[in-house]
């Protein structure tokens, strides 16, 4: 049983101002694994005051102490991993392999990928006659989600302490094992007082109160369309940067000239990796009409695959989704997709058979989709793969962007210049061509309602930069 009652604030661990608890629940198992204690506004501006109070001096060191405070962080992580992926396991339902490889090994790669980017960005250079420099940001609200809860910590915290910001987290509050445990990390490698700060509770008092807050400079958030639209409006009052990483409805378009069979393969389980709750999945699969029923076939046997069940079970391959209010919103999904004509391949409403506890979703794909059903254009945010045929590559195109969000794509051809000339015509942040998985090197962050702002690596350090121009620093004299 995880006690994580207190807070990290100021560089020491102390108990919030209110007492309202919160049951963690494993969602494999229905049962308490842990407690929180949900914070105030009042928790916030005392994380706050001690964000700013470093802010001065933290703002002010020379990147080779933070070069070194990466550094010793990197090592502490590495340390505590298994601890980690278990803590992830038990919060939000990882199989303990992915949990550690995956989850836990994601935010070990952002550390790494913000240490590189660290140690060659040029925070002063000069464009004729004016420097340009660029300085942090300041006081940094973190708002962060359960379903990838290392990685999105990890690639907020790292580089906002690489740009010399100070920073409130505020993890979410259905999975905030493994936060508690980031923290200890940050604390054993030294981080300066003040510098990193932990407050869990909810969105409308704790997340609402970053948001807001005068005080802070920037907040940078994780999560649903709908709660990045309260964050948004919430923080429009004191004009701060907020960069949003949110929902997604990714198309993949297997071109007719594809090896058939690798590329449905690749998408089925692409779609169902993390249990289908990722924000870039490729959740809509478009196919060739002529070559349609041959892949929903193909998509059906590949989708008996995954092995449902016990997260700690060595064979388990797809665990429960996250929550109840996440399984109870994707059983209406399914529900609703059969009601508006949708076909169940395989999958479909219910448990698995043979379970009967747990926040378990049948890995499910739908045939006999069009582009205008709900299941083809809300984010489900489970197991779950809607196929569309298209009748040519203009088509594809049309339904790819027809949608509100706009995170990812997927392309998927025999010739990569045919991968790339579609890619080039879809309008999103990121298209992977022929299964090429994320690189956490590259800018991450979608168009639309996806959000704003792009994270990982030198695009996510620049996001907590400001940039000040110096006109008349150079006479230009040779």
């Amino acid at each position: 049983m995880y006690d994580c009652r207190k807070f990290f604030i100021d560089g020491a661990w102390v108990a919030p101002s209110g007492r309202r608890e919160l049951e963690v629940i494993n969602p494999a198992t229905e049962a308490s694994v842990g407690k929180i204690l949900l914070g105030t506004a009042a928790d916030v501006d005392i994380a706050v005051q001690a964000a700013r109070a470093a802010f001065e001096s933290f703002s002010a060191t020379p990147r080779e102490e933070r070069i070194a405070l990466l550094e010793r962080i990197i090592v502490a992580f590495k340390k505590h991993m298994p601890r980690l992926a278990t803590a992830i396991s038990d919060e939000m339902g990882a199989p303990m392999k992915f949990a550690l490889q995956a989850q836990a090994g994601s935010g070990l790669g952002h550390l790494n990928a913000t240490l590189a980017a660290l140690r060659a960005f040029k925070f002063e250079e000069l464009n004729g006659t004016t420097l340009l420099r660029h300085e942090p940001i300041g006081v940094c609200g973190l708002i962060t989600p359960w379903n990838w809860p290392i990685n999105q910590i990890a690639c907020k915290v790292a580089p906002a302490l690489a740009a010399g910001c100070t920073v409130v987290l505020k993890p979410s509050e259905t999975a905030p094992l493994s936060a508690h445990v980031f923290a200890e990390i940050l604390e054993e490698a030294g981080t300066p007082k003040g510098v990193f700060n932990m407050v869990d509770g909810d969105g409308p008092t704790v997340g609402e109160a970053i948001s807001r807050h005068p005080d802070i400079d920037m907040v940078s958030f994780t999560g649903s369309t709908r709660a990045g639209i309260q964050v948004a409006k919430a923080a429009a009052d004191t004009v701060k940067r907020v960069s949003q990483e949110l929902g997604g409805k990714s198309a993949n378009i297997i071109l007719a000239d594809a090896d058939l069979h690798a590329a449905v393969k690749t998408g089925v389980l692409s779609m169902m990796s993390n249990t289908g709750q990722s924000c870039n999945a490729p959740s809509r699969m478009l196919v060739p009409e002529r070559l349609y029923d041959e892949a929903v076939k193909i998509a059906k046997s590949v989708a008996e695959s995954p092995v449902v069940g016990d997260p700690k079970a060595a064979g388990t391959t797809l665990g429960p989704v996250s929550n109840k209010t996440q399984f109870d919103k994707i059983q209406r999904l399914l529900e609703k997709g059969v009601e508006e004509g949708a076909t169940i391949v395989i999958g479909g409403p219910g448990r698995p058979a043979g379970i009967d506890k747990g926040y378990f979703v049948k890995p499910t794909v739908f045939a006999n989709v069009n582009n205008h059903m709900t299941i083809a254009r809300e984010e489900i945010f489970g197991p779950v793969l809607v196929m569309i045929p298209y009748q040519d590559e203009a088509d594809a195109v049309r339904i790819a962007n027809d949608t509100v969000y706009g995170l990812a794509g997927y392309v998927y051809s025999g010739k990569i210049e045919n991968a790339r000339r579609i890619a080039a015509k879809l309008r999103t942040g990121m298209v992977h061509l022929n299964g090429a998985t994320t690189d956490v090197n590259a800018p991450f962050g979608g168009y639309k309602q996806s959000g704003n702002g792009r994270e990982w690596g030198a695009a996510g350090l620049k996001e907590f930069l400001e940039v000040k121009a110096v006109m008349g620093y150079s006479s230009g004299a040779a």
